[in-house]
């Protein structure tokens, strides 16, 4: 049995908004070395997936722009 919860576009907007706030701002403050710690991580790498995210927003954003526009 498969759990599935549907999200509409306004949902899946705003949680790729928040998801794009957390990594844009965990990927300037992160060392590329965490502390005491053994892992590692490739902060190029993760700037790469904050900024995809970001677009990705940007692109709902245009998205519900241009239903906006067409319903006028």
């Amino acid at each position: 049995m498969t759990l599935f919860i549907p999200i509409n576009f306004n949902q899946m907007s705003l949680l790729l908004a928040v998801t794009s706030i957390i990594l844009l701002i965990t990927s300037n403050l992160i060392d590329p070395i965490l502390g005491r710690t053994n892992l590692t991580i490739n902060k190029k790498r993760f700037q790469h997936v904050a900024i995809i995210t970001s677009l990705l927003f940007l692109i709902t954003v245009a998205i519900k722009m241009y239903e906006l526009i067409l319903s006028i």
